[in-house]
Order: structure tokens, then C-alpha cells, then sequence
């Protein structure tokens, strides 16, 4: 048994994307559903090669004797790492998916290439191909007066070796993502039988380049790296929302970190495309699968009317806290209320959006937005207010990575409404939840606050699991005013003693309610200490939760995705638990808990325990005081610790083992907090 506590965050989150893909392999998730798992699994590793690789790939040329603060690996011995259990992990992705086209094939659809198909649907597809096809592509030949052409990221192509009678050998390429032709092909209706579009070029190659000789062909897919660092890049006397504009542009160019073939190719060819792309060798992947599986979304399409092949049906229900016929400002100023989604829908939080911007006592709404629907109820709501007259103060934040494009022009919407836009602070991302209503009561400025775990974003609200807490306690207010103070000054605050605020106060705090508890065990009184976040990356709280652990603190942690600590180490970890819960819904909540029972200190929060939000973002956690929402959160974390059937245990050596419900009753947490939404709108 290793005694190391540490684990590498690459690697941990290659662990979490294998989760993922223990989705798409078990046959208790449905048939269609799994398709989305295995689609979501080669998505995440697109973005891990474009995010994680491509740092690394950075550091590695300009700092190559740094070493990572945990397990102490250069760049060069985290890729070596990174690339082999890849290479593991994708022999089991070609093995499953393979094993899910098989089942597809018995649920009445079919995917085919050549040589499954007859005569008469090969002439078929010919006819297709010079009809609706062949008048649509551009191939290329790579020569002296034609460069070898810029390969989109992500894009498929189709690359194919030609030989002249001369013997002379030249490279053709073909773009197959042209987005005006289908991806999915039909073959026969009745059947329904279909076929990739680049399967149906890559096959029809000798009619494009007449005259040529075939000797080779593949399809060729490329990854970019796309970590580019804003604030590095940015200048002041740049308009920052046009300066975004451009480096979204820049990203689309950045270097190769990966390329994928369909088929094996001679090494002489592969050593000529690496060349034209600059990639390395070991950065190239044979896979044995399509090389973008967004295609299985389509065939969840077609077997849509199978409704035995996917989840059942859930549809978030309203709060039993929440009277939709009474004033959502009136209600919270009665009590606290909390919104748990998927389970519970997010109308009422924008029911309090709208009315705040018709009601004639509201002075202004404040709000952060990091990720929002691209048809967003919520900025419907502010620009409402702003048309109305309020003062609407927002920040968005432009550095959302991936979502910057929706943000530049949500802000510009914003500003044209008459609302005041902050894109965010130098050196730091917002990504804080919150949002301030400022009314004017019996003459004086009453705040009502909303903080939450995850965006204000209508569609993820359906599909991840957060929590939204919103309260009329003016201790929360007038700190959640400071924040929007601070912000709207360039600044960040510096000193709070209700809500946990990065970057100055929020790991400090953290830090110092785990060193409570060690004084508590020091005592030989209870000890206690539960977490539910996303990742654990920050090596000072690491630390801490180990010291914590030897000195008899009995530790909690559910974390979905990266994780860094190592439990079950005897003499360091052994007080330590760690579950992972993968299944229908993104678990994205972030619940502190510090101590049992009634002493319990809880806390909701935007921030997972990583060092880029304890000490680089803008974060807010809020304290839950309602007794009655503190004892529902604690008893939805106790519930989680007990998930038997999508929660995962890692043990000592690294390795996470599914959980087993065994001679227990099942629960899948998931379903359970669905059923008991269901059962409180019902009024049971």
C-alpha cells in the first residue's frame, strides 16, 4: 500500500472522466442515455486537451524544471503520464462504444460504412455523394503553390495519400464539418440505416482526386490549445470587451496539442503531418471510434419514441416553501428560502427578478453573471428593470471560458437597456453568484440577497444540481453590497465577517474553522467536518484537512470530479472519506459544514476548494441561520454520504470502487431528492 496522500490533478481528473465513462458502460444507465455518456466523455477530453495538455505543453517549454506542489512532477513527467492513461482509457471507450452500436443495431437503428451495406445502397450513396456532396467540398493539394491548409479545431477532415504514374506522391485534404450537408447520412428509410458523411467522402476519395492513384487515406481531426491568459495578454488602454472579441479569434489558432486519425497510416506519413502541424509524435491517437461522437445525440433523436431507452421523464417541481400567487420579496422577508434544482424549478428566483423591476419601491438590483442561457429569463429580468428605471448594476464576466461569446453580447444588450456593465476585475475572475435587491421601506434601504452554488442559467438549472439561497438578513445585504462596491471600484474586499468572500476572505476562514475543530478533538470532545464540492486542488486546505484527520477529526468529502487527497492513508488520512457521485445530473452543488449537530456551522458557496477559486476568484459563500433549511441541507449531504447506487468510494491507493447496495435498500440520491420534490409540490 502507497503511503502517499497526494494525487495529481491531471490524473485525478482522468479518474473522473473515466466515471463518466463507467456511465456509458453500465447497463444501469438506458441505452440512449449511455450514448450521451460516451459523447460527454470524449467532449470533456477535447477540452482537457485544449485547457489541461495545453498548459502543460506551455509549461513545459518555458519552465521545464517546475514541478507541481503535490506530487512533485515536471510538465514532461505529468504529459508522459497523461498521454499513457489516456491511451488506456480511449481501448475502453472503442470497446464500449462498439458494444453500444450493437445495441443500437437491436433497438431498430443501424450505423454503417461500406462494408456492411449492398450493391444497391452503395450506387445510392454514389448518387448522393455527386449530387449533394461533391458540389459542396474544396479539396486541396498540398504543393509548392498550396500550403498545407489551416486545420480547424475540432473539425474533421479527410487526408488521403496520391500518387501520380510518375510515382510522385502528394497529400489531398478535404474539410468534412462543413455544417451545409448532414452528418448522418441515411441510407434506408425503412431500415433506418445510416452513415457518417466524412465515412461517405473519405470512401469516394478516388473521385474527387481523378487522376491519382489512392495509396493511403484517414480522417484527420485536430486539438487546439486554447489557455490563453487574458490578463496577461490584455492592455489598459484597450477597450477590454473588443479585446475579447480578439482573443476569441486568436484561440481558434492556437497550436495543435493533439491529433486523431481514423485509420493507421505509414509512419512516414503521420511524421509528415505532425511536421505541417507541429505535433508532436506521442500527441497523436489512432482511435477506432468516430472521431466527434456528437453524432449519438442525433440517434437519440431517432429512438426518441422508445421512451423505455432513456431516464424517466422529470420536470422540476415548485417549492412547498413558495406561494406563486404572493410576493416573492414579501415571502423572503418572512423567512429565508432555499431553492435546490433540478428538483425544485428556478421560477421563483426570476418571479423575484420581475418584480423587483416593476416594483416602484425598488432602488436598484445588482448581479454577477459568469454563464447564462443564450435565451436568458434573467437578463430579460435586469434589462426590464433597467427600461423601468432602476439603477442595474451588472458584472459580466467576459473570461468564462468558452462562454465568452454569449457574455460579449449579452453585455452589449445590457448596455444598450441602459444597465451599468462591469466585465470584470484585472487579475481575477467573478465567479460568484449573488445578486442584491435595494428597496426602499419606511424610508430606509432594505436589502434582500440571493446567493448560489451555480449560473444564472435557465437550461443547466435542469441539468446540474445547485443550491439558491435567498434571505432578507441584513447582515448578508450590507456585505453583499460591499461586494458590488468593491467591484464596481476595480477592488476586492478585503475584510467580512458573515459571508466567506474570496480572494482574501474565504481560505482563511475556511482554514480556520478545520483548526476549530482540531482543538475540539484535542479535547477529546465531537468533531466534524463535511464537504460537498466539485474539486479539491487547494494544497493549504489539503493539508489542513490532513492535519485535521491526525488529530482525530472525522472528515466527509464529496467531491465530483479532481481530487487531490488521498484517503484511508493510515497515521494521515484514516479519518478521511471520500465519495464521488457521477450519474444523471451534474452534481455541482458546493456545501461547508464544520462541526455536528446543533453547533454545525453551514454554508452554501461558489467556490470548490481549489486554489484558483480560494485565492484568484471573486467567491461568496453564505451562511445557512434558518434552522429549518440548515436541517435540510444536512440531511441531503447525510443522504449523499449514503448513495449505494451512482456514488463511487476512493480508497487508500487512489482507485474508486462503485458502490454496491448489497443487502441495503438502494438509493440513488438523485432520484430520491426528485421523488421528494414530487411528494412536497404534491402537498404529501
Amino acid at each position: 500500500m502507497s503511503d502517499s496522500i497526494y494525487m495529481n490533478r491531471e490524473l485525478s481528473w482522468l479518474k473522473f472522466n473515466e466515471r463518466v465513462l463507467e456511465e456509458a458502460e453500465s447497463d444501469l444507465t438506458p441505452l440512449c442515455e449511455r450514448l450521451s455518456f460516451a459523447s460527454i466523455y470524449q467532449s470533456n477530453l477535447d477540452e482537457f486537451f485544449m485547457v489541461r495538455v495545453g498548459s502543460l505543453v506551455d509549461q513545459e517549454e518555458v519552465s521545464p524544471a517546475m514541478r507541481e506542489n503535490k506530487t512533485n512532477m515536471t510538465a514532461s513527467e505529468q504529459l508522459g503520464e497523461v498521454l499513457r492513461t489516456i491511451r488506456t482509457l480511449n481501448q475502453r471507450k472503442d470497446f464500449i462504444y462498439a458494444k453500444l452500436l450493437g445495441r443500437i443495431e437491436e433497438s431498430g437503428v443501424r450505423l454503417v460504412d461500406f462494408r456492411k451495406i449492398g450493391r444497391k445502397e452503395s450506387e445510392k450513396l454514389e448518387r448522393y455523394f455527386d449530387c449533394e456532396i461533391a458540389p459542396l467540398i474544396s479539396p486541396i493539394i498540398v504543393g509548392r503553390r498550396q500550403p498545407f491548409p489551416f486545420l480547424r479545431n475540432k473539425d474533421i477532415y479527410a487526408a488521403v495519400v496520391l500518387e501520380r504514374k510518375n510515382g510522385k506522391r502528394k497529400l489531398g485534404i478535404i474539410p468534412c464539418s462543413s455544417g451545409v450537408f448532414p452528418r448522418l447520412i441515411e441510407v434506408s428509410a425503412e431500415e433506418k440505416t445510416y452513415m457518417l458523411a466524412e465515412e461517405l467522402i473519405l470512401h469516394f476519395m478516388p473521385k474527387v482526386f481523378a487522376g491519382y492513384t489512392v495509396r493511403e487515406k484517414s480522417l484527420i481531426r485536430v486539438t487546439r490549445n486554447a489557455d490563453i491568459d487574458a490578463d496577461a495578454l490584455y492592455e489598459d488602454d484597450i477597450d477590454y470587451r473588443e479585446f475579447m472579441v480578439e482573443l476569441i479569434k486568436r484561440r481558434r489558432r492556437l497550436a495543435p496539442v493533439r491529433l486523431e486519425l481514423s485509420r493507421e497510416l505509414e509512419g512516414d506519413i503521420v511524421r509528415t503531418l505532425c511536421k505541417y502541424m507541429d505535433v508532436r509524435k506521442e500527441h497523436v491517437f489512432k482511435n477506432n471510434t468516430p472521431l466527434d461522437l456528437s453524432f449519438l445525440y442525433q440517434i437519440q433523436d431517432i429512438l426518441r419514441q422508445k421512451t423505455e431507452l432513456f431516464y424517466e421523464r422529470r420536470i422540476p417541481q415548485r417549492s412547498a416553501a413558495i406561494d406563486s400567487s404572493r410576493s416573492m420579496l414579501e415571502q423572503i422577508r418572512e423567512g429565508d428560502k432555499l431553492l435546490s434544482y433540478p428538483y425544485e424549478s428556478m421560477r421563483p428566483m426570476i418571479s423575484m427578478l420581475h418584480e423587483a423591476a416593476n416594483d416602484e419601491h425598488v432602488a436598484s438590483i445588482k448581479m454577477t453573471l459568469y454563464r447564462v442561457a443564450k435565451q436568458s429569463k434573467v437578463v430579460e429580468a435586469l434589462i426590464e428593470a433597467a427600461e423601468n428605471g432602476k439603477d442595474v448594476l451588472v458584472l459580466v464576466e467576459l473570461k468564462a471560458r468558452f462562454d465568452e461569446e454569449n457574455n460579449i453580447e449579452w453585455s452589449r444588450r445590457l448596455e444598450e437597456a441602459g444597465c451599468s456593465v462591469i466585465y470584470g476585475l484585472d487579475g481575477y475572475k467573478v465567479h460568484s453568484k449573488l445578486c442584491l435587491i435595494t428597496r426602499i421601506e419606511d424610508g430606509h434601504a432594505v436589502y434582500y440577497t440571493q446567493v448560489g452554488t451555480g449560473n444564472y442559467n435557465e437550461k443547466t438549472a435542469r441539468l446540474y444540481t445547485d443550491l439558491s439561497i435567498m434571505t432578507a438578513n441584513q447582515d448578508i445585504g450590507r456585505e453583499a453590497a460591499e461586494v458590488f462596491r468593491a467591484l464596481s471600484m476595480g477592488e476586492t474586499v478585503r475584510e467580512a465577517d458573515t459571508l466567506l468572500i474570496a480572494p482574501h476572505c474565504l481560505q482563511d476562514k475556511v482554514l480556520a474553522m478545520i483548526d476549530e475543530e482540531i482543538a475540539r478533538a484535542r479535547q477529546g470532545l465531537d468533531a466534524y467536518i463535511g464537504v460537498k464540492i466539485n474539486s479539491l486542488t487547494d494544497k493549504k486546505i489539503i493539508d489542513r484537512l490532513v492535519q485535521a484527520s491526525c488529530e482525530g477529526v472525522k472528515i466527509d468529502l464529496i467531491v465530483r470530479g479532481i481530487c487531490c487527497l488521498i484517503p484511508g492513508v493510515p497515521g494521515k488520512t484514516e479519518n478521511i472519506r471520500v465519495i464521488s457521485i457521477v450519474g444523471r445530473f451534474l452534481e455541482h452543488s458546493r456545501i461547508y459544514i464544520f462541526g455536528s449537530g446543533e453547533r454545525a456551522k453551514v454554508y452554501i458557496a461558489s467556490a470548490d476548494f481549489m486554489t484558483r477559486n480560494t485565492v484568484r476568484r471573486v467567491e461568496v459563500a453564505a451562511p445557512i441561520l434558518d434552522p429549518a433549511i440548515r436541517a435540510r441541507l444536512l440531511a441531503m449531504f447525510d443522504a449523499m454520504l449514503r448513495d449505494n447506487v451512482q456514488a463511487r468510494e476512493m480508497g487508500p491507493e487512489g482507485a474508486y470502487v462503485r458502490r454496491e447496495p448489497g443487502e441495503e435498500t438502494p438509493l440513488n440520491t438523485q432520484e430520491y431528492f426528485y421523488q421528494q420534490a414530487y411528494e412536497a409540490a404534491a402537498g404529501k
